[in-house]
């Protein structure tokens, strides 16, 4: 997976060289009247590529280190529930749970 990635990220910069190599033209964008900002045509698309990108991935890492703290609270949970049964509890409950379904409980020895 790391190989495509890699692969991909390589792509995307070549492409973005030949774009900046046969583009490198000045543009004036015009940001408000009076206001005036010349630079170069792909100074200005890596720009408007990162200004787009930036809250997207900044929701994707909120996203991510939210359900690790959901992953982290469920794992908890289960270590103290799992250390509060006892092997008396759990032959306990193997009984009652037999006696329900019909069957003959397990010997306790």
């Amino acid at each position: 997976m790391r190989i495509i990635r890699t692969g991909l990220w390589v792509i995307l910069l070549v492409v973005l060289i030949l774009f900046s190599v046969n583009n490198w033209t000045t543009v004036t964008v015009k940001i408000w009247e009076g206001l005036l900002w010349e630079t170069k045509l792909p100074a200005l698309v890596i720009l408007s590529f990162f200004v787009g990108w930036l809250p997207t991935w900044l929701v994707h890492l909120a996203g991510k280190w939210r359900l690790k703290r959901r992953i982290s609270a469920l794992e908890a949970a289960s270590r103290q529930a799992s250390a509060a049964l006892t092997t008396t509890q759990l032959e306990k409950a193997q009984v009652d749970g037999a006696a329900q379904s019909g069957e003959t409980p397990p010997a306790l020895d």
